[in-house]
């Protein structure tokens, strides 16, 4: 099932020395419960593509569908809602508030959403538990991993139940094996899930891990790959039947 569709979707800007194309004429489709790596250079236009993924931007001509919907034609407040709704973000950064525990960095993100205050702790400790952190649920951002950090942010992503999470290097401040950690979680959202997951990185070790790469340069769509799947080993040979004894010759 198509989620997004893009078609020759270009996004131009005005600067002093003229226009810039940032995309320049982009035909992409993206299916529910996807887990995808966009790679490419500085420039090659990876962050406007999110931007216009996660409704925060227009494209200046070609089409951009959400479910269907073209969000050209969307107003500001229908584009909020759409946001509001179905798209979770995670940053490099994490942006988690330090004075407030894990716990409460995710139930913040519920306020909008769930009213009753115990709804919404209850909600924040189910989140937490989905990205294996209920044992550090009080503990502030000061006090947890990188890796951890990272998990409180999609925890927070989650918040309204999104058809979409976009995460914009989610990884470039972590080391190795935490980033496998962090990309685990993320395959897992799709995987078990459902969740679409549109992953942003110049990290190899991270997009092999996606179901799904596709790279841009200068705008434009380059490669768009898929997983070659391991051959198949071959089939086992029944075993051969025993042989009869030949019966003596007279």
């Amino acid at each position: 099932m198509s989620l997004y569709q893009l078609t020759e979707a270009r996004r131009v800007y005005r600067t002093g020395a003229g226009e810039l194309a940032a995309l320049n004429g982009i035909d992409l489709t993206i299916g529910a419960g996807e887990f995808i790596a966009v790679e490419g250079p500085s420039g090659s236009g990876k962050s406007t593509l999110l931007q216009l993924l996660g409704a925060l931007d227009r494209p200046t001509s070609g089409s951009l569908t959400f479910d269907g919907r073209e969000l050209s034609g969307l107003s500001d407040l229908e584009l909020t809602r759409l946001r509001s709704n179905d798209i979770g973000f995670v940053f490099q950064s994490f942006n988690l508030i330090p004075t407030l525990t894990a716990a409460e960095n995710v139930e913040a993100a519920t306020v909008p959403l769930v009213r009753d205050r115990a709804a919404r702790q209850a909600r924040a400790a189910d989140l937490l538990d989905r990205v294996g952190l209920k044992s550090r649920a009080d503990h502030l951002p000061s006090r947890l991993s990188g890796g951890e950090q990272q998990r409180v942010a999609i925890a927070r992503a989650l918040a309204n139940e999104p058809r979409v999470i976009l995460a914009d290097e989610p990884t470039g401040n972590l080391d190795s094996t935490t980033a496998d950690e962090v990309v685990t979680t993320l395959r897992l959202l799709s995987e078990e899930q459902g969740v679409t997951v549109i992953v942003v990185t110049h990290a190899e070790e991270v997009a092999s891990k996606a179901a799904r790469r596709v790279r841009l340069r200068d705008g434009r769509v380059v490669s768009d790959e898929l997983p070659v799947p391991p051959p198949k080993p071959p089939a086992p040979r029944s075993p051969r039947a025993p042989r009869k004894p030949r019966a003596p010759r007279p």
